[in-house]
C-alpha cells in the first residue's frame, strides 16, 4: 500500500483508551502517533498498550492545535460524527492522512476542525468509544487502499484474486519523450 497514515487524538483524558488506540495504530502501520493537549499521564497507557507501541511508533505532543505540524502534502482529516461529515464508507481516503478523534466526553475543538482538509463520521447511531471508532477508521483505509481482490455478491462464489501490479517503463521526469519514427 502506497502513501502513510498517522492518528492523533485531541484533549483525551483515559490513558486506557489511548493505549488502546497506540496499540491499533501500531498493528495497522500507522507512521507515527500524535497527542494535541493530552489530559492524561501517558505513562499509564502502558496498561492498555501492550505492544509497548512508543518502541516503535513516534509519538509526538502538542500543548494546542496550532503548534501541530504535518509533513508537505499530509491531510487532517478530522473523525466526528456530525450531519457535515462525510460517511466513512463514501471516503476517499488521501494518500498521505493524518486522522485526529476527539475527546471522550466532547467533540473536535472549532480550531482544530477548522484546520481539518477533510471531515469523516462512522455511520453509527451514536458515538462510539475511541480506540474502537480508530481501529474502525484504520480498516476502512487499509480495505479501501490496500489492493484487496473485490468481495464477490453472491456468498457462495469465489472471491477474485487482486489484481497484478503492472510495472510500466521507465520514466525519466524532465526528459523528453523518445522521437518515433
Amino acid at each position: 500500500m502506497r502513501g502513510y497514515f498517522a492518528i492523533g487524538v485531541e484533549r483525551i483524558s483515559k490513558p486506557m483508551n489511548m493505549g488502546s488506540l497506540m496499540r491499533s495504530a501500531h498493528a495497522f502501520g500507522a507512521s507515527f502517533f500524535f497527542a494535541v493537549a493530552p489530559d492524561t499521564a501517558i505513562r499509564e497507557t502502558r496498561h492498555s498498550d501492550t505492544a509497548d507501541s512508543g518502541k516503535h511508533l513516534p509519538l509526538y505532543l502538542y500543548e494546542s492545535i496550532d503548534e501541530l505540524t504535518l509533513p508537505r502534502g499530509c491531510a487532517l482529516v478530522g473523525v466526528e460524527l456530525t450531519d457535515d461529515a462525510v460517511v466513512l464508507p463514501s471516503f476517499h481516503h488521501p494518500s498521505a492522512a493524518a486522522y485526529i478523534f476527539g475527546p471522550e466526553r466532547g467533540s473536535l475543538s472549532e480550531e482544530t476542525r477548522s484546520r481539518c482538509a477533510h471531515m469523516v463520521k462512522i455511520p453509527t447511531k451514536f458515538c462510539v468509544n475511541v480506540g474502537v471508532a480508530g481501529a474502525i477508521v484504520m480498516y476502512d483505509r487499509l480495505l479501501s487502499r490496500g489492493g484487496f481482490a473485490r468481495r464477490p455478491l453472491n456468498p457462495r462464489a469465489e472471491g477474485e484474486a487482486p489484481s497484478r501490479h503492472v510495472r510500466g517503463g521507465q520514466r525519466v521526469r524532465g526528459a523528453r519523450p523518445p522521437e518515433v519514427g
